[in-house]
């Protein structure tokens, strides 16, 4: 059987496409420098991820309500996704502590409302842009049980420190009967073929307790300050 391409685009309908693509890069913008205005006094802050599905009565909400509470009593600001579940979780612990709950809201199909615990908002159009904002403002990154988002922001965040893209914090994945058999799987897998180096698997942390959470970041920051130095904000510039 024959195979042909569909007729390619009219030069028109490329010009008028290039147009609205060019448009889109000033609302690409915009996304980008209300966040830095915006989020530039929550620092230091810690980035809670996990799953939008989790109810009230999950041990995992349950959970991330308690050691949002014990690192924004610590002095962390708390960002979460927004929404319901963990970042719901993640949001009314932080809310219940003395620093400011964040949430960095974006429409979807399915799950995504605003929760009710956030005491600064933004909204985005652009995951892309969003994720750069967890990056950028967080001085450790708390990853709760979740799905294919919370993946997705785990592994962007061991890329970035991996290839030294962005400056090395506290990877903290909470709860070891979800995510020991995913770290089983770097281990006999990626370290097994080669595909990380051995020093890949130091650059998270499994804890099952909130008080082993909030430990593990202070210890990580026991001989240095949470600021991120001149070299890291430059990283952090060119992320």
């Amino acid at each position: 059987m024959s195979r042909k391409l569909p007729n390619h685009p009219t030069r028109m309908d490329q010009q008028q496409r290039l147009s609205q693509e060019s448009w889109k890069v000033f609302q690409i913008m915009a996304e980008f420098v209300h966040g830095y205005e915006t989020l530039a006094s929550i620092e230091p802050a810690v980035s809670i991820f996990g799953s939008a599905r989790y109810k009230e009565d999950n041990p995992w909400y349950g959970l991330t309500v308690e050691v949002a509470q014990k690192l924004s009593n610590a002095g962390f600001s708390v960002i979460s996704g927004g929404g319901p579940g963990i970042m719901e979780a993640a949001n009314k612990g932080a809310q219940a502590g003395g620093a400011p709950s964040v949430g960095l809201n974006i429409a979807l199909p399915h799950e995504q409302n605003d929760n009710d615990y956030q005491d600064v908002s933004l909204h985005f159009q652009h995951f892309f842009a969003r994720k750069v904002m967890f990056v950028k403002h967080a001085s450790a990154y708390v990853v709760m049980p979740g799905g294919f988002g919370t993946l997705d922001e785990l592994a962007e965040i061991l890329t970035l420190v991996q290839t030294g893209k962005s400056r090395r914090i506290p990877i903290v994945l909470l709860g070891s009967t979800f995510w020991q058999g995913l770290i089983d799987w770097f281990g006999d897998q990626l370290l097994g073929e080669k595909t990380i180096a051995a020093e890949d698997m130091k650059l998270f942390t499994l804890c099952d307790t909130a008080d082993e959470a909030v430990d593990a970041i202070f210890d990580f920051y026991r001989n240095r300050g949470v600021t991120a130095t001149e070299e890291e904000q430059q990283k952090l510039l060119d992320l």
